[in-house]
């Protein structure tokens, strides 16, 4: 299971993570890691988090030198509850040191109920010196920085076969009218839908399709829109964003168009979001928009992903070919004491030589400027650091991450299920706003 794909899965138990920070009768005094956490007790510094499994060996791995060298032990607890218990443990005075945010939202939360501490000097040095004004933003509260970013992971890729584009005569498009162009004449030469999607994923369903719909926004609007929609300054209902679904529409809800190797435009929701890898590798489908991480599961249909491989990828385009706008994610890594051992951990966390540690031992990325491309352990994974590093990139988080959960992880997915089944976008748009909690 990729990055994103984890967070969004994770992401459905984050309503009750809200909540449980709203029952709080009063905030917190600053954290005070030592009880439950480690501080500077033993030269234990605690982090918490919801990278599980493989990816937590990893983890552990990346930071092996840097305990060695320093004399702390790194203790780090994976949850899949993360989202509810990080904010429970915060009120009943049980915190870890550090946290590893997968949603921006939540680090701001506890931030603004004084749970979490700033960041210390060297960590703001870093985060100055090695992520762009984007990145520093959403671990930024009122104008304090309290975390820095630690892994990203690049959306909006659309996947398709080399041999086909060469045999059809096609190039990679550089504009959303030119997708467009490539869509038909692909409809057209073949006869057949060209593109596949699939929207299944348990509780979660219907989460890919708000990744389409978070796409359109920005390449359409701008980013200034964007961020007034994730503020819900711009309403669900509001001409920007049914424009987006429109444009989203034009691909997914044509018959001609859609679901390559699946069925009808309905089946898009049965379909589960990781299936539509092998229909690529087998040619049944010839294009998929899917974030970075579906190289594993291209890899694990039997595929090799290579720019002269069976599978490919070229980010979403937008209305004018140039300068890159692109949707992701990540995490922002946050701390409940400013004990000096999980200083220590934060600035090395934050640091080109943890990024380029991790990085090398395949799988993820990261925007950290002073990460090497070359360590990437993919092609896909190389081109998305380029893309992160590019500094005329206009890069914003996943919108349902930075928006409430009721929204993001709650009426957004099932909107997205039901206007696939057939409700009108000025319904299903008016049934995603109606989740938004009143101020």
């Amino acid at each position: 299971m990729g990055m994103t794909q984890r967070h969004k899965v994770l992401g459905a138990v984050a309503i009750a993570g809200v909540a449980g920070i709203a029952l709080a009768g009063c905030s917190g005094d600053g954290g005070g890691g030592t009880d439950g956490g480690g501080g500077d007790v033993d030269n234990v510094v605690t982090i918490y988090g919801t990278i599980s499994d493989t990816e937590a060996e990893l983890l552990d791995q990346s930071w092996a030198d840097f305990e060695e060298e320093s004399g702390i032990d790194i203790k780090y607890e994976a949850s899949k509850e993360f989202e509810s218990q990080i904010g429970i443990r915060a009120q009943g005075g049980n915190p870890p040191d550090i946290a590893i945010f997968p949603q921006p939202g939540l680090l701001a939360d506890l931030a603004s109920r004084g749970y979490l501490v700033p960041a210390p000097e060297a960590v703001q040095q870093n985060v100055a010196d090695y992520w762009s004004d984007d990145w520093a933003a959403y671990g930024t509260v009122d104008g304090t920085l309290y975390g820095a970013p630690l892994m990203a992971s690049v959306k909006g890729f659309i996947w398709y076969q080399p041999a086909k584009f060469a045999e059809w005569g096609l190039e990679v498009p550089t504009t959303l009218d030119e997708l467009m162009q490539v869509t038909q004449t692909i409809q057209s030469t073949t006869g057949k839908a060209p593109w596949c999607a699939g929207f299944g994923s348990g509780d979660a369903t219907g989460w890919p399709g708000t990744d389409w719909v978070e796409d359109m926004v920005l390449r359409d609007s701008g980013p200034q829109v964007y961020d007034q929609w994730v503020a819900n300054e711009v309403k669900f209902t509001d001409q920007p964003i049914i424009d987006a679904f429109d444009a989203t529409g034009e691909y997914l809800l044509n018959p001609d168009y859609v679901n390559a190797g699946f069925g009808d435009v309905q089946s898009i929701n049965s379909t589960e979001f990781g299936d539509p890898a092998a229909a690529l590798v087998s040619g049944d489908c010839a294009l998929h928009h899917q974030a970075s991480f579906f190289t594993g599961f291209i890899e694990d249909a039997g595929g090799t992903v290579a720019e002269d491989g069976d599978v490919w990828a070229f980010i979403m385009p937008g209305q004018t070919a140039g300068a890159p706008a692109v949707t992701g994610g990540g995490e922002i890594v946050g701390a409940f004491n400013d004990e000096s051992d999980t200083q220590a951990v934060l600035e090395y966390l934050s640091s080109p030589e943890w990024a380029n540690n991790r990085v090398s031992l395949g799988g993820v990325i990261s925007a950290n400027t002073g990460l090497d491309p070359a360590n990437a352990s993919s092609g896909i994974l190389t081109q998305a650091i380029e893309i992160l590093q590019d500094p005329n990139t206009t890069f914003r988080f996943d919108a349902s991450d930075l928006m409430p959960s009721a929204v993001g992880a709650g009426t957004f997915w099932k909107g997205m299920v039901s206007w696939i089944s057939g409700t009108p976008v000025d319904e299903v748009t008016a049934q995603i706003e109606a989740g938004w909690p009143a101020s």
